[in-house]
């Protein structure tokens, strides 16, 4: 068994603490699974395109042992319980984890009842992943009690069909997919059509850079209509230009309305960013992609139009106080952004995010640096 991550270590002893005071019992083990920032290609697994996300170093921790009803604890708000005699109808935070076991059910991997004690560190509403992590924990956790090996690929799969059949959330498997598949110290080229991956080399610190993760304290919800509207758009254009998904669109292709050919051109050019990216990773550098990172958050700003005031302004401060390139992360309509910088200018760019947000009476932003972390593992 791998190493866990220290910060998933730290978390386990807490969820272990919450279980047995809880169930009055031990778990039979603990199972981790991180949150990610998507460096590059938004939106654009869901039209079968290109994505590159890393792994955070914040994790949903799932303390769990086998039992005769379902029985889910969360830390979330000062503590919760929701007991079930069966994984239907569950509703709130705790449907992502009947979900799971639904949808792993459905999909041939039969599980019983489990009593489950969840802790995590992922932020809230942030736009990184916070769900796909209690998603992707659960599976894990569900996987090791009633003895299933599942093809991280395939688990993938079995926590996207959670999230949309059960949870109700139209998204695409971008998030599952980094919080089970990335690993430490490299961003993960994936496409998102046969499931295919890369590990490419992330390394900052070799070229002396840092990135900067701002969460604007926005929210951020996959769930809403304004994320199923951006899906429901690109399957119209699909149909108008004849092809199954956006990402097969020829690259000078347009149509003659508005707000279908900028979402159109925004997957277009987006797709090519993240080939682009990858390449540049590939070549040695690191500061080589900061230009493309920005001209995806133009293209989401004004092309898909999934930017917030907030995100907007996180950018704009982070770029004028000297990034080499940043972009909203995530689904959109809030959350964070992500800034790439000189690590010796890191403290003077977060005080310019800090200030610019002040002025413009906009909720102080949270900023952290981030590393390319370990995937989701089993603590002990």
């Amino acid at each position: 068994m791998p190493t866990p991550d220290p910060n998933a270590a730290e978390l386990a002893a807490i969820a272990d603490e919450v279980f047995r005071t809880q169930y009055g019992s031990a778990p039979e083990g603990i199972w981790a699974a991180p949150g990610r920032v998507n460096l590059i290609g938004e939106h654009t697994d869901y039209n079968e395109g290109f994505v590159m996300p890393f792994a955070l170093p914040f994790y949903a921790v799932a303390a769990a042992a086998k039992s005769d009803t379902w029985e889910f604890h969360s830390t979330y708000g000062g503590g919760q319980i929701v007991r079930a005699d069966s994984i239907d109808g569950v509703e709130g935070w705790a449907a992502y984890l009947a979900g799971v076991a639904w949808a792993m059910n459905e999909s041939g991997y039969e599980v019983g009842p489990a009593r489950i004690a969840l802790h995590s560190d992922v932020p809230h509403g942030a736009g990184l992943s916070s769900s796909a992590a209690l998603e992707c924990a659960t599976l894990l956790a569900l996987s090791g009690l009633y003895g299933h090996d599942i093809d991280r690929t395939e688990a993938a799969r079995i926590a996207r069909k959670a999230e949309n059949e059960y949870v109700g959330a139209p998204t695409g498997i971008l998030d599952q997919s980094a919080s089970l598949l990335c690993t430490e110290g490299h961003a993960m080229f994936m496409d998102c059509r046969d499931l295919s991956r890369e590990q490419v080399p992330f390394r900052l610190a070799d070229e002396g850079l840092a990135m900067l993760v701002i969460d604007t304290d926005a929210p951020h919800r996959h769930a809403d209509g304004e994320y199923a509207a951006r899906r429901a758009d690109c399957e119209q254009a699909a149909r108008l230009l004849d092809v199954e998904f956006l990402r097969d669109a020829p690259v000078d292709a347009t149509l003659e309305d508005d707000r279908l050919n900028r979402r159109l051109r925004h997957i277009v050019t987006e797709n090519q960013r993240v080939l682009d990216t990858a390449a540049v990773l590939k070549s040695g550098s690191v500061a080589g992609i900061g230009e493309l990172l920005t001209a995806s958050h133009a293209s989401m700003r004004d092309d898909y139009e999934i930017s917030s005031v907030e995100l907007d302004s996180a950018v704009d401060a982070a770029l004028g106080a000297g990034a080499l390139g940043a972009r909203m992360t995530g689904g959109g309509f809030g959350g964070s952004a992500i800034a790439l910088v000189e690590a010796s200018a890191a403290p003077k760019i977060e005080a310019a995010v800090i200030e610019a947000a002040a002025a413009a009476s906009l909720p102080t932003p949270r900023v952290f640096v981030a590393r390319a972390a370990q995937g989701a593992h089993r603590v002990r």
